[in-house]
């Protein structure tokens, strides 16, 4: 069967959600040139046993991997983008977030203009203060240190073309970062709007720890820019301490009786100190990803592989 349209969708705890999401999106799309791929990234409910149904539900449609352990949402992502075989890829959850009656959008949005990549905009998101804050907080560090449209939002549910998948499953790093890879390998982007609607049922999977080593994964895989920042702030703070200095060696001078403040002193030494601390942790950083990667550490480890299609090898 030619496949022209797939879909990855990560599943973390998604036994309520992920039966009636597949069902949807099969009624919407049709099982004829369409894949259905589905990564059970460790969940701790049954979604092993959902997404085994509707393997053999939908025979020949949908492919249920099941990663040994919880890797992350964008390993998973990446394991799933290793076996997708259509034209065009729609990444989504499996929450409900995302409306499923959207994919046909992103599909067309994505072969009418020829377009390599669709991102969606949202006119208001349903995630929590806190998701939120961390989702802008994410916006803005992208800006700071890759090279994307400062008005694009990175979206978990988009669409990308063969090519874009190709591209991205070249990288064999144990920290994958899905839009950042997708932003060094093209600029042919679209948007478009659809709706987030709230949580079917259960919270967000994503934790403050989970988003910020999301944000570290952003800042030291993809960019230089960190390093280049701790050398420009070294620079501007080594300037200050010389003017600081002659201030204080100029008021010295003019009064011999002025006493040297022990506070200020103090605080130049935290100040100081912690900078220094910050540029050696964002060096160890750099340093200890370099040996995880030459370490050979996975991305991802598929304990089982159910309603592979004959003959099919993935993308590559």
């Amino acid at each position: 069967m030619d496949i022209k349209r797939s879909l990855v969708i990560p599943v973390y705890n998604g036994e309520k959600t992920i039966t009636m999401l597949v069902d949807k999106l099969i009624e919407i799309l049709g099982k004829q040139g369409v894949e259905i791929i589905l990564v059970n990234d460790g969940s701790r409910d049954n979604s092993h046993g959902a997404c085994l149904a509707l393997a053999g539900k939908y025979k020949g449609s949908v492919m249920y991997l099941e990663l040994s352990k919880n890797f992350g949402e964008h390993n998973a992502v990446m394991a799933g983008l290793n076996h997708v075989t259509g034209d065009n890829v729609v990444i989504m959850d499996d929450d409900f977030q995302n409306p499923p009656e959207e994919v046909p959008i992103l599909f067309d949005k994505a072969l009418a203009g020829s377009l390599d990549v669709v991102y969606v905009q949202y006119d208001e998101k349903k995630h929590s203060w806190a998701r939120n804050l961390g989702s802008r907080f994410n916006h803005f560090v992208a800006n700071l240190v890759m090279d994307k449209p400062k008005d694009l939002y990175l979206s978990s549910f988009k669409c990308v073309s063969r090519f874009v998948a190709g591209e991205i499953i070249k990288y064999r790093g144990p920290f994958p970062y899905i839009d950042g890879l997708i932003l060094r390998c093209t600029n042919n982007i679209g948007r478009v709007k659809v709706r987030h609607e709230d949580r079917y049922s259960g919270g967000s999977g994503y934790t403050l720890r989970k988003l910020f080593l999301l944000w570290l994964n952003m800042f030291v895989n993809f960019s230089i820019n960190p390093l280049r920042i701790s050398t420009f702030l070294g620079i501007f703070l080594s300037v200050l301490g010389v003017v600081f200095s002659g201030v204080v060696i100029t008021e010295k001078i003019k009064n011999p009786g002025l006493v040297v403040g022990y506070p200020s002193l103090i605080i130049a030494i935290m100040v100081f100190s912690g900078i220094q601390l910050l540029t050696l942790g964002l060096l160890g950083e750099y340093i200890g990803r370099l040996f995880l990667y030459n370490n050979q550490t996975p991305q991802y480890v598929v304990r089982g592989l159910h309603g592979e299609r004959d003959g099919n090898t993935g993308i590559r």
